[in-house]
Order: structure tokens, then sequence, then C-alpha cells
């Protein structure tokens, strides 16, 4: 039983890395570019129409990629990056390339319920768009953009449990190298478990810290 639990607390500790720092990629990445669709839309305030065709060409295209493939299409990047092409560490980069148009759009979404009128009244200040990017835009939609991350992060632990699949670490690998392979069905239900658990506590955390924006507005 001290062996399980070991390699259940490895595997977690795997997927809890590898979920964290690819959630914080893709905000890094994901918030300026969601900004980027949003304003640069016919009728915005910094509108171009190329750039707003081009950008969402590619997220378009990534989005429209299965994970599992994207996976393997990405080992020589992933390589190149990183030094190497599995383990926990590599599974990352996949998962952020992933994570971040999908987040773009969510965050152009949040963007886009900001209503229209305050953009206006600061505008009719003289508000430059990158004071009414900073001060107006992404100050009104932080609760939309808090459910954007929330709902991103939920995703990435599904991801990373398919990265598992190809030797990515995590809660994935133990599941098919001991649930699967070793017919040890006991520890696949522990990780489902594990990870039904993980995904609960993140949406009652995001929920939580939504209400809380949205109570300081």
């Amino acid at each position: 039983m001290s062996e399980t639990l070991n390699l259940l607390l490895l595997a977690t500790w795997q997927t809890v890395y590898m979920v964290a720092v690819s959630v914080l990629i893709a905000t890094f990445f994901g918030i300026p570019l969601g900004v980027l669709l949003m304003v640069t839309d016919r009728g915005q305030i910094l509108q171009n129409g190329l750039l707003n065709k081009i950008l969402g060409t590619v997220v378009n295209i990534f989005r429209s990629v299965p994970f599992v493939i994207l996976l393997i299409v990405l080992i020589p990047f992933t390589r190149w990056l990183v030094g190497k092409a599995i383990g926990t560490t590599a599974a990352i980069v996949p998962l952020s390339v992933a994570a971040i148009p999908f987040m773009g759009r969510l965050i152009e979404t949040a963007l886009r319920e900001v209503d229209r009128g305050v953009i206006e009244a600061a505008q009719a200040m003289g508000a430059s768009p990158f004071q009414i990017i900073t001060r107006v835009l992404i100050p009104e939609a932080l609760p939309s953009i808090a459910a954007g991350i929330t709902i991103t992060t939920i995703n990435l632990v599904g991801y990373s449990a398919m990265a598992g699949v190809i030797g990515g670490g995590g809660l994935g690998d133990l599941a098919v190298r001991y649930g699967y392979q070793r017919f040890m069905l006991d520890i696949m239900l522990y990780t489902v478990a594990i990870l039904v658990v993980m995904v609960q506590l993140i949406q009652v955390a995001g929920d939580l810290f939504v209400k809380r924006l949205s109570k300081n507005r």
C-alpha cells in the first residue's frame, strides 16, 4: 500500500506541476492574445482587419487540432526547446501551446461583454487605447477573465492525463503503465478519483474567486 501511495503522490505532484506551469504560461500569453483579438476587430479601438484575421486564423488552426495529435506534431519543437520530448517538463510545452489559443478566445469573449458605453465614455474623456485596455476593459472584465482561467485550468487537467499516454508523466502516465498495462484496477480507480477531486477543487476555488471579484467591482 505504501508503494501505491508513493506512486500516487508523485503522479499527483507531477500533474499539479504540469498544470500550474502551463496555466501561468497560457495566462501570460493568452490575455494579450485575447486583448489583441478584441481591440483589432471591426469597430474596436485599434481596428486592424489584417492583423485580426491573421491572429484569428492561427488561433482557429491550433484550436482545431486534437490534443493527442498536437502532442506528436510538437515533438521536434519540444525536444529543441527543453532538450527532450518525453517527461513532465516536456509535456508543459504542448499543454501551453494548446492552452494559449483556447484562453485567448475566452479572454476575447470576456472583453466583449464590457459595456460599450463605458468604452465610449473613456474615449470621450481622451483616454488612449492603452489606458482604455488597462483601466477599463481588463478591470471591467476581471470576473469573466477569472472564469476563463478556471475553465482553462480544468481543461489542462484533462490534457495532462492525455499527455501521460505518450510518457508525459503524471496521473495519466500512472493510469496507463499500472492501471492498464499491468491490470491494476485499484490504481486506475485511484487516479480517476484524484482527477475528479482536483477538478472539483479548481472549480470551487475559481467560483469563489469570481464571486469576490464581482463584489469588488
